[in-house]
Formats: structure tokens, sequence, C-alpha cells
């Protein structure tokens, strides 16, 4: 007979306290255990599915998330089917490598810019991640376009300004182009074995159509600011 567990050996097995135990089962999380009179007693399966919660929390998810995973596996749902979706669902869209370095290098790449509530900006967008003294900044790309536009005389602080309009646009058209996707190709049924796939093969288009959009808007604002300039060179001075 496999093992079986009274309530506080499960938790001191699973590693949780049994207050988040008995939390689990009022959220229908976990199953109830097997009663012998007053006594009730948890199996392999309990332990396993305790992991497994743990394990999801660990990638970001929400209980309620954990609870309707959960409900597709019981329904026969292939656990490894709903896993693969998740993956391809949350795997990041962004192939930027990070760079790491010190306050002081740092401070070098922008000479005098550097003050606290700039790193404080670049903190809370996201940018830059503090561990002691040394700084990880999450895009050696988005790193290097930054110093090469301080280095041509616009302010740190300006760059960091457009930078969060861009990134509230961003969010905007993401979240636009999500529910694109959720009401007219995910709809009222999901297929789980295809919606890996369907998710996979719309990815390049949603970044292509972002990138080509903005490389549009670029030709036009530059082609626009370059007219304005040679107007004010053509009119007489006087």
């Amino acid at each position: 007979m496999s093992d079986e567990y009274r309530i506080g050996e499960l938790a001191e097995a699973a590693g949780v306290p049994v207050r988040t135990l008995r939390y689990y089962q009022e959220r229908k999380l976990l199953p109830p255990p097997r009663r012998v009179g007053r006594i009730g007693l948890y199996s392999e399966d309990h332990l396993a599915r305790l992991r497994m919660i743990g394990s999801l929390l660990d990638r970001g998810h929400t209980l309620e998330g954990i609870r309707e995973l959960l409900g597709a596996w019981e329904q026969g749902r292939d656990i490894g089917t709903v896993l693969g979706v998740e993956k391809a669902v949350t795997a990041p869209w962004s192939t930027e490598t990070p760079v790491t370095m010190s306050l002081t290098e740092l401070a070098a790449l922008f000479p005098g810019e550097i003050r606290t509530e700039t790193v404080a900006d670049a903190v809370a967008m996201g940018h830059i991640e503090i561990d002691g003294d040394r700084v990880t900044h999450w895009s050696r790309r988005q790193l290097d376009a930054t110093v090469a536009l301080v280095r041509a005389g616009v302010p740190l602080e300006d760059v960091l300004a457009v930078s969060r309009e861009l990134q509230r646009g961003m969010d905007e058209l993401a979240a636009r182009f999500v529910g694109l996707i959720t009401r007219h190709v995910v709809g009222e049924r999901i297929d789980l074995d295809s919606l890996d796939d369907t998710i996979s093969r719309l990815r390049p288009g949603a970044q292509v159509s972002v990138e080509a959009g903005f490389a549009r808007a670029m030709d036009r604002q530059v082609r626009a600011a370059i007219d304005e300039v040679l107007a004010r060179l053509a009119t007489p001075q006087e």
C-alpha cells in the first residue's frame, strides 16, 4: 500500500504550512482526504499535486489559473498538453540579451546624467534591476541605443520620458492585439491541442506588424521634420 499522510505529515513532506494546505482545500485545489473515522489520510497523489501547485506558483501562475489548469487535467486533458500551451502562451516574445555592469560603469556610460531620480525611473520602468552595486539592463540593444542618443545630445531624462510613453503605447497596442486573438481565434471553445501551434504561427505576424508600422511612421515623421527645416531655411531672415 502506498504511503499515507496525516495533514501535518503531508504539509511537512510538501514543505508548506498546514494553513496553506487547508486553504488549497477550500479553493478546491486539493481533493479531500480519505476518511478513517475522524482522521483524514492523504495519499502520494495529494503530495504530487501539492508539488505541482508549488511548481506552477514558482512559474508565476495565480491560484485561479492553477485551479483552471488542474480542472482541465481532471477533465481528461493531458497535463503535458496543458502545460505545453501555457509555455507557448507565456514564452518571452523578446529575445533581447541582458547586460550586467557595476554602478560605476553605468555612470561612465552617461557622464553627469545619472541621478537618484533617473535611476529610480529606469528601475520603475523595468529597464534595469539593481542588486548591491551591480546593475542589469534588460536589453543590450536598448542600452546601446540610449547611449547613442545621450552622446548625440539628448538628455537621459528626456530619453526615459519618451521611453515611458512608448512603453504605455506598446502596452495598449499589445492588449488590443491579444483581444483580437482572444475574440476571433480562441473564441469560446478552446482546442488546447492546436492553440500552442496557432500562437506560434501568429507571433511573427504580430512582431512584423509593429516593426513595419513603426518604421513607416518614422519615415513620415522624419520627412515632415526635414520639410519644416527646409521651409525655415528658405524663409528670408529679417
